[in-house]
């Protein structure tokens, strides 16, 4: 395997690597001293790098190479999940107040707080089993093949060289060094993959050629809006299910709102959560167009410009538009979005191990011994890792990686409900909040159990008749939206059937128990800006929207 990189891009790449071993080493000089430090990065973070590392943690290889891909071979629908930076909002504006007003580490702790100790012990569970199995196993696999195909050295040599390097200063360096070295990846990120997009608009003539080309031979390939049979995007599910899996994502997942709770305030934190909103429109521009834009050079000039897998638009555009130089450019982007998302997703299940089950089970230990355990978690996290490497290996391209990778899909209806319900209802109680968990969770192996079962008909296309078969076909984003209905439906149930909870017990923890103190420091913690900024964004949001109908 040779590498598409010549002597001047090994050069740029070694800069770059040097740059993220200073900004490591500069952050492990300064030394954790509690777990606040280690996993909060001792609360004391800007809002520019909050931004920068929600945008960062966001973004892995696989969303890169994934994206251009959806954008070569299917156009514009998958930017209703960029198009989440309003959802990115919310978080800002509707739960951080929440969330740091309860003063929790992680998610699952604020759950206890709102509701009892079985939430969080549910939630715990819950996100450490599908990181492992999801984020971090997809995320390893999809960068294993990345850094094998820019490196040109083999799969694993690749997928355990970054694991490692990136295992190193989180281990160490714990959410402060994740952080700090996710603003550099994102500012590296986005400059290479802006070049590309550039490039790229170059060779195919223009924004109006690139639209002309590639509506000729697919006229719906600017057509964010599918009709709702449509059986891969229709509209409602991607709308509405999109809206509801980003809820879950953006709002609630510890993965992504840990980087909020690292400021030391509302403000900033919410000024951080609008930043990255905003960074959020981002992939779009850099990863989406430019698979659209590889779709139409292969239309143009197939014998230069040759795609054999959508998944291969981003390399082709790599190795045929960048000059000797910007390939290392680029290549540190990619390897920047990797070990981003990888550093954060260590640092997420090592939070919750530490502080939502290692700790609630030895609740005399030192801050010192939690610190000890905190950097054994994300050890033991980085090892499994690499084990489900031969896994993903083999899966890669087959069925169980396609189930991994919608299962969020039914992981977040329960989820968004239990936590939007308990902020807005003050009524809604602990046995509401752990039956809609557990049925959720029903919901959720019966979905996947019956697409197991169900895969040779689905596969062939034929129709077997019963409730069961129904249940498993039914799109993916859409069975979001009726499980969602069904988990609102049945936590409103079990609430009014039960007796309210204390709610001195959860002063601040929902609209209803606000005092007048915490409403006037919630309204004195933005500013007209913020406001302005918000909104513009909600307006931009819309107009893409808007303007990609077709």
């Amino acid at each position: 395997m040779e590498s598409v990189l010549e002597r001047p891009d090994w050069i740029v790449l070694g800069i770059y690597f040097l740059a993220l071993i200073g900004v490591a080493v500069w952050v492990v000089a300064q030394k954790n001293k509690n777990t606040e430090d280690y996993f909060l990065a001792g609360r004391n973070v800007g809002w520019f790098v909050i931004g920068a590392s929600i945008f960062a943690s966001n973004i892995g290889s696989e969303h890169v190479v994934g994206l251009a891909g959806t954008g070569f071979e299917s156009g514009t629908p998958m930017a209703h999940y960029e198009l989440h930076a309003w959802i990115v909002l919310l978080l800002g504006w509707l739960f951080l107040p929440f969330y740091i007003r309860s003063g929790a580490f992680t998610m699952p702790e604020f759950l206890e707080k709102r509701f009892d100790s079985r939430s969080r012990w549910f939630l715990s569970i819950f996100s450490l089993v599908a990181y492992v199995l999801t984020k971090v196993s997809v995320t390893i696999y999809a960068g294993g093949i990345v850094v094998s195909e820019l490196l040109g050295i083999p799969f694993w040599y690749g997928a355990i060289g970054v694991v490692v390097f990136t295992g190193i200063y989180t281990v160490v360096g714990g959410m402060k060094a994740v952080i700090y070295t996710e603003t550099l990846q994102t500012v590296i990120l986005i400059l290479g993959s802006l070049i590309i997009t550039y490039l790229g608009l170059q060779e195919v003539g223009g924004w109006g050629q690139l639209r002309e080309t590639v509506t000729s031979v697919s006229p719906d390939h600017f057509n964010m809006w599918r009709p709702m049979s449509d059986p891969d995007f229709p509209w409602t599910g991607l709308l509405i299910g999109g809206t509801i899996v980003g809820i879950w994502y953006w709002c609630t997942d510890q993965y992504i709102v840990q980087r909020t709770l690292a400021a030391n305030n509302i403000k900033i934190g919410r000024r951080g959560a609008i930043f990255g909103a905003y960074l959020k429109l981002m992939p779009i521009l850099i990863f989406l167009i430019p698979g659209i834009i590889a779709f139409a050079l292969t239309i143009q000039n197939p014998e230069v410009f040759n795609v054999e897998r959508a998944d291969r638009a981003f390399p082709m555009l790599v190795k045929t538009l960048l000059p000797v130089g910007l390939k290392g450019l680029v290549a540190g982007g990619l390897m920047a979005a990797l070990m981003s998302s990888l550093a954060s997703v260590f640092n997420s299940c090592s939070t919750i191990f530490t502080i939502d089950i290692y700790k609630k089970l030895r609740p005399e230990k030192s801050e010192r011994e939690l610190l000890t355990i905190g950097k054994i978690a994300t050890g033991i996290i980085v090892v499994l890792g690499i084990v489900w490497i031969p896994i993903m290996d083999k899966i890669g391209g087959g069925v169980m990686y396609q189930y991994l990778q919608n299962v969020q899909s039914y992981i977040a209806p329960p989820v968004t409900t239990v936590f939007l319900l308990g902020i807005i209802w003050k009524r809604v109680n602990s046995k509401a909040a752990i039956t809609t968990l557990l049925a959720g969770l029903v919901l959720l192996v019966l979905r996947l159990g019956s697409e197991i079962y169900y895969q040779p008909q689905i596969n062939s296309g034929e129709e077997v008749s019963g409730f069961l078969f129904q249940f498993a076909t039914v799109n993916f984003a859409h069975m979001a939206i009726f499980m969602f209905i069904f988990s609102v439906a049945l936590c409103i149930a079990v609430t009014l059937a039960t007796a309210p909870p204390n709610y001195a017990l959860i002063k601040g923890l929902s609209f209803g128990t606000l005092t007048a103190e915490d409403r006037a420091a919630t309204k004195g913690s933005y500013s007209t800006v913020d406001v302005v900024l918000s909104v513009l964004l909600v307006v931009i949001v819309i107009a893409i929207l808007s303007y990609f109908t077709g």
